[in-house]
């Protein structure tokens, strides 16, 4: 159970990382690397929340 609450929580980071990133764009016009900075650490949350999911899958015990 506790797994599942903290993907959840994975998706909420990688949301907010994104539209952070939104935000950033649509105030500085580009002109500043928080745009880069958000987008990389939504990229990494994604990556490591799919290396835990496939980690997960293939650590948990067979059902039959």
């Amino acid at each position: 159970m506790a797994f599942k609450a903290l993907v959840v929580l994975m998706l909420v980071a990688v949301f907010v990382s994104l539209f952070s990133g939104l935000v950033f764009l649509y105030r500085d016009k580009g002109a500043s690397t928080r745009v880069a900075k958000a987008l990389t650490l939504r990229i990494s949350l994604s990556i490591l929340l799919f290396i835990g999911l496939l980690l997960s899958f293939y650590f948990s015990s067979p059902s039959a």
